[in-house]
């Protein structure tokens, strides 16, 4: 119906904003491994509907207020991640506790993600002992966890 599906069936990305007259007021469509910036979509709903702005942007401070876990281990997720089960099931195979944060709901760490990650919201990211690794590596993490 709005033209979002590739030839092979499956969809692309896409963020409609449709007001309460059901009119298309902002259409956003991309990659799927790209994930528009927060601010914007609060930007466009602040705009469609003025009356929301301050929720909105009380939303968007507190989410971007969020503190990093201190641990060992930190792994950056999103619940749509498909190699995050594969990392689960390394620290769990290998009795390796770990900090699990959704970057969907934990604003803040998503921003952490980004910068680590060449703008992009790449899962899983780990910190281990205090080094970055952008997508599951095993010899990476086995390096940084000091097991080789």
């Amino acid at each position: 119906m709005f033209g979002v599906l590739r030839p092979d069936g499956k969809a692309e990305r896409a963020i409609f904003v449709i007001d309460r007259q059901g009119i298309i007021r902002y259409v956003d469509i991309h990659d799927i491994d790209k994930q528009p910036e927060n601010d914007e979509l609060f930007r466009v709903l602040a705009e469609v509907d003025p009356t929301t702005k301050p929720a909105y942007e009380a939303i968007f401070k507190s989410a971007l207020s969020s503190i990093e876990p201190e641990a060992e281990v930190v792994m950056y997720c999103t619940p749509w991640c498909e190699d995050c089960p594969q990392a689960r099931q390394y620290f769990e195979r290998n009795n390796i506790a770990y900090v699990e944060v959704d970057i969907s709901r934990d604003r803040g760490a998503a921003a952490r993600v980004r910068k680590w990650a060449g703008g992009n919201e790449t899962t899983p990211t780990l910190k281990i002992n205090g080094q970055v690794i952008v997508t599951f590596d095993q010899a990476r993490v086995e390096t940084a966890l000091g097991n080789k």
